[in-house]
């Protein structure tokens, strides 16, 4: 099978992904639209009653958390089941796109910014997939897997190329390292920001709920709680980020003799670390909770998407690798 052939099976592969994402984020909507306006019976109630429980008074202090319910134990939402059974369709035929672009290039798939978004965008459904194994993050469906739709049918519509050789600066053990784990960093960050959002969602109708139980609703939990949430994965995110940062700095020496040169893409890069360290460091010792540290977060996210979209497209540097002309 010749190389044309391949890159023209993972097309296809790519975007009967992309239909199914779309399939899944109509069904995450209607999860979404039938419990917003309902509300959610309590956590131990529900526990209850799976387990057979008796009528034994449970406090608020004696429930677990309503996001880390093992699977068994979670409200079983038809059309929230069918989104993540359409995502986990969507994301076989999005890595078998990927992986086929690979060895239709014969290396690894992330050299230009088709590449980049389609490697990227598996990552954060993959990461996304794997922490509904321990958070009911089913809620998060629709941004998540829209957003990724989105991404990716504009990523391929718009900055597809075929296959080409690697550039000289880029064949080398970081690229790898690099990319991938900058790729990883991202979609911890898109999943901070979209709980980041809800966040912001939650807290306005909670300030606007006439009793304290209309701030209780099927489809989000409360603000401080997503809050927390999103703050434990832009801690992880940005661990990662910061290694993306230093491997950075070692790739750019092996390749151009300095560690750091001031590039756009340099900048930017301690820019969104920068964006983090202080919405990390607000949080925890500034008290910065609510919706500023919401806004951080948004913010943040948004300076990643700025700097793989505009920073790539429309500043010049030693890191022009998106592969248009």
């Amino acid at each position: 099978m010749n190389t044309p052939t391949l890159d023209s099976a993972s097309l296809l592969a790519v975007w009967t992904a992309i239909a199914l994402y779309v399939l899944a984020f109509t069904a995450y909507s209607i999860d979404l639209a039938r419990r917003a306006g309902a509300s959610q019976p309590r956590t131990a109630e529900l526990v209850g009653a799976r387990a057979g429980g008796g009528d034994r008074p449970v406090s608020q202090l004696d429930e677990p958390d309503p996001l880390r319910l093992p699977p068994q134990l979670r409200p079983r939402a038809f059309w929230a089941r069918l989104g993540t059974a359409f995502t986990a369709l969507g994301l076989l035929f999005h890595l078998a796109g990927t992986v086929t672009r690979g060895v239709a290039a014969a290396r690894v798939p992330w050299s230009n910014m088709y590449e980049f978004a389609l490697t990227g965008t598996t990552l954060v459904i993959a990461v996304y997939l794997v922490v509904l194994r321990r958070y009911d993050l089913r809620f998060l469906g629709s941004f998540i897997v829209g957003m990724v739709a989105l991404l990716l049918g504009g990523a391929t519509l718009a900055f597809y190329v075929d296959v080409v050789p690697l550039m000289d600066p880029l064949k080398s053990i970081w690229l790898v390292i690099h990319v991938f784990v900058a790729s990883l960093a991202t979609a911890l960050f898109a999943i901070a920001c979209g709980l980041s959002v809800t966040q912001l969602i939650q807290a306005r109708r909670e300030r606007t709920s006439i009793r304290p139980s209309d701030a209780r609703p099927g489809a989000f939990p409360s603000a401080d709680t997503l809050e927390a949430l999103a703050y434990r994965f832009a801690i992880v995110g940005f661990i990662f980020w910061t290694f993306t940062l230093i491997a950075g700095a070692i790739w750019a020496n092996e390749s151009w003799g300095r560690y750091w040169g001031f590039d756009t893409k340099e900048v930017w890069t301690f820019v969104i670390w920068v964006l983090y360290a202080g919405y990390i460091h607000a949080r925890a010792t500034r008290g910065w909770r609510g919706t500023r540290s919401a806004w951080l977060s948004i913010i943040g996210f948004a300076a990643v998407l700025f700097n793989f979209t505009i920073v790539n497209l429309f500043f010049k540097g030693l890191h022009a690798y998106s592969g248009l002309s």
